[in-house]
Order: structure tokens, then C-alpha cells, then sequence
């Protein structure tokens, strides 16, 4: 016999999930813990470097505090080991950008999640006429923002696909859609052998070379100008694509396969790597998630499991297919040519 008390809590610390979230997201626009890395503070010091009202400013704190973010020693009020090293502006591992990101902009156009439930269509710039990546790419400062926040969000399964992947058996590689760098650099480093190509828009260019000069791989990697649908892709012998796919609809997911499966020398290897969804569709709620935030971002993209994309890389030509996890909610597929 089941006695056991049946409860609303999860549902109710599911409902009110998003005070927690916008907790986090405001700390990190206000630079809480890139001023909180120069030294513990007191409440008062804290909300006076920051210019927060007396009011709530204690209770921000202590929120943060009870939410994993921020430790308290006394009075003073410091950066766990984790906020130290991930939302400190000035450190290279930081991750903030996503957040900014998801601050910035996705916050107020998640409420419109219902309405792009039931309509299927986009719920960002779109509905009022703008177009977020043709206004992103025409202002180079917030460009370069955008990258940044494509390494924070892809840094950790990058130095596991380094790590995973037999990269010994390869020479070169192209990281298709690459931003700022941040996984062809890690596989760079990772990999003396190797040569490495970046491709995306030519306005990409200069933030990609920044970053791998000053990650000690500029010689080793070059950036390749050119659109991914309108262009061909770079002969080579492994083909990465990182948060490509789940931007669009299945027919264009096949045409950038088979376009990776030309592209590939005799034997070569296509990695994708995303936040899959399990095979079950029980287990993964961030790949859940994200798919939704594609119901938002875009006209026909979704997320999908290891299994979608192996019967898709198999469609597409490719012989032999596997799934590797990664870290966090990612996973990679690999196809071999």
C-alpha cells in the first residue's frame, strides 16, 4: 500500500522557478559577481557599488545566498567556487554571455510561450517586424557579445569532444557556424597535429582570429568566410557543428548533412553536438527546453535525440553512427563517411 503523502511542493517551486532565475539573471547584468571578485563585502558596501535601493538589497543577497550563488561569512558576502570562476567578467571561463543574453532578451519573450504554442510561430523580434540575427550582425559590439556567449554555452562539451573523440586518426578540421572559436580552440589545443578551419560570416572574422591568437592556436587556425546554405563547405576530414542544427527545420537539417557528408574526405567523421534529448523524451528537461526556446527563436526549428540524428546521418550517406555524452545536458553524434 502507497502511503505515501502526496504534496504540491514541486509543483509550486516549479511554477515560482522563474523568481530564482531572474534573481540570477539581474545579479549577473548588475556585475555582482565580477565586484564581489575583488574581495568580500558587507551588505551595505555591496548595494552602494552596485547603486541598489537600501529596500530589497539584503534580501537580494540572502536569496542568492540561499540559491547556491553567494556565500556569507558574518556579514560579509562573497562568490561561491563556482560564481568565482564562471560569472567573473574578466576571467576567460566566464559564461555570463548566455545569461545576458537570456536576460536581455529571452525573459520577457518566454512569456509569450503560450501564443507560440499555439500558433507555432516565433515569439522574439519577429512579431514586431525586426529580425534578431540581421540586427545583431549589423552591431559589432553586441556581435561580439553574442559569440561570447556561444563559447560560455559550449566550452565544456568542447573539452570533452577533445578529449572523446579520436582526433589522432585526423589531420584537419572545419567547425561549421564556429562564432568566436571557442570549440575549434579547444580542439586545437587539445591537438598539436591538427589544422583547423572556422567558417561563418565574414563579419565573424576578426572576433574568431582574436580569440585564437590569444589562445596560443592562430597559426593553426584559419577562418573560412562563408554561408553554410548558400556556399560550399571546406574539404577536410572531420566536420564539426555545434547548436547548428536545432536552428532549422528537418529539410534543412538534411540539406546541411548531406552538404557535411560531401564536404568530408574518404572516411571522415561529421560530430554534431547539441543538447540532444533522450531517446525516451522522460529525462533531458534542458533539450526539452531548448526546443521550446526554438518554438521562440525561430520559424522551423526544434531539438532532437540521438536516435533522430542517426537515422538522419544514415539518410544522408553515412555508414556507421554512434552517441557519446558530453557535459551537462549535451550529447554528440558522430557519422563516419
Amino acid at each position: 500500500m502507497n502511503t505515501r503523502t502526496v504534496t504540491p511542493v514541486k509543483i509550486l517551486q516549479l511554477g515560482t522557478g522563474f523568481w530564482g532565475s531572474k534573481t540570477l539573471l539581474s545579479a549577473v547584468e548588475l556585475g555582482l559577481f565580477t565586484e564581489l571578485a575583488k574581495g568580500s563585502l558587507d551588505a551595505a558596501t555591496l548595494a552602494d557599488r552596485l547603486h541598489l535601493h537600501p529596500r530589497s538589497a539584503r534580501d537580494f543577497f540572502d536569496a542568492l545566498v540561499a540559491l547556491g550563488m553567494l556565500n556569507r561569512t558574518g556579514t560579509r558576502y562573497g562568490n561561491t567556487p563556482e560564481t568565482a570562476r564562471f560569472l567573473d567578467r574578466n576571467k576567460p571561463s566566464y559564461v555570463g554571455g548566455i545569461l545576458e543574453m537570456c536576460n536581455a532578451r529571452l525573459y520577457p519573450f518566454w512569456g509569450a510561450l503560450t501564443e507560440g504554442l499555439r500558433t507555432g510561430k516565433p515569439q522574439n523580434e519577429v512579431k514586431s517586424g525586426g529580425d534578431f540575427f540581421r540586427t545583431l550582425y549589423a552591431d559589432p559590439e553586441r556581435l561580439t557579445g553574442f559569440l561570447k556567449a556561444m563559447t560560455g554555452i559550449s566550452i565544456g562539451s568542447a573539452q570533452v569532444i577533445a578529449k572523446k573523440f579520436p582526433w589522432k586518426k585526423y589531420k584537419t578540421f572545419v567547425d561549421v557556424g564556429c562564432a568566436q572559436g571557442g570549440v575549434a580552440v579547444e580542439i586545437a589545443l587539445g591537438h598539436k597535429h591538427l589544422n583547423g578551419v572556422g567558417m561563418d560570416l565574414p563579419v565573424v572574422q576578426p572576433v574568431f582570429e582574436s580569440y585564437a591568437q590569444e589562445r596560443g592556436v592562430g597559426r593553426r587556425l584559419r577562418f573560412h568566410p562563408g554561408d553554410f546554405f548558400k556556399d560550399p563547405l571546406p574539404t577536410c576530414d572531420v566536420i564539426v557543428m555545434g547548436h547548428i542544427l536545432h536552428d532549422w527545420n528537418l529539410d534543412e537539417k538534411m540539406m546541411l548533412l548531406r552538404k557535411s557528408y560531401q564536404a568530408l574526405t574518404p572516411g571522415g567523421a561529421l560530430i554534431v553536438h547539441e543538447a540532444l534529448i533522450d531517446d525516451e523524451r522522460r529525462k533531458n528537461a534542458f533539450g526539452l527546453l531548448m526546443s521550446l526556446n526554438m518554438l521562440i527563436e525561430t520559424h522551423g526549428g526544434f531539438d532532437f535525440t540521438g536516435a533522430d540524428c542517426r537515422k538522419w546521418m544514415k539518410e544522408a550517406g553515412f555508414k556507421r553512427t554512434q552517441v557519446t555524452p558530453l557535459a551537462g545536458p549535451d550529447g554528440m553524434v558522430v557519422g563516419f563517411k
